[in-house]
């Protein structure tokens, strides 16, 4: 399966809108994982994986690969690290993260 692009054919869109790219990206098995665990620093790929508990190194190393080409992640001396792009993400997501802690807490009383 192809990295997931802006103007591409993405997983349940054929309209290559970028949010649907990104959805399809992120909704990948580890992906928001991977991009947590890099919000506190560089990680070299052993550490990434103790971090991530339980990945496999294929799965691991294609989803590096995804994220490198989709310019979140980039590979460095001391190891593994967002972007400016990944890290503008990850605090882009922030508010996404707080609606959710809302929509839980509603959920626990019962709507």
């Amino acid at each position: 399966m192809a990295t997931p692009l802006p103007g591409l054919p993405s997983r349940g869109s054929h309209s290559g809108q970028p949010i649907m790219a990104l959805f399809d990206l992120l909704g990948r098995r580890w992906t928001m994982r991977l991009l947590w665990e890099l919000r506190s620093g560089p990680k070299s790929f052993r550490a990434l994986q103790k971090a991530c508990g339980g990945v496999s190194p294929s799965v691991m190393n294609t989803r590096l690969k995804e994220l490198r080409a989709s310019l979140l992640v980039e590979n460095q001396n001391e190891g593994y690290v967002l972007t400016s792009l990944g890290d503008h993400l990850m605090k882009t997501l922030d508010p996404l993260r707080d609606w959710s802690r809302d929509w839980a807490a509603v959920l626990d009383e019962g709507g």
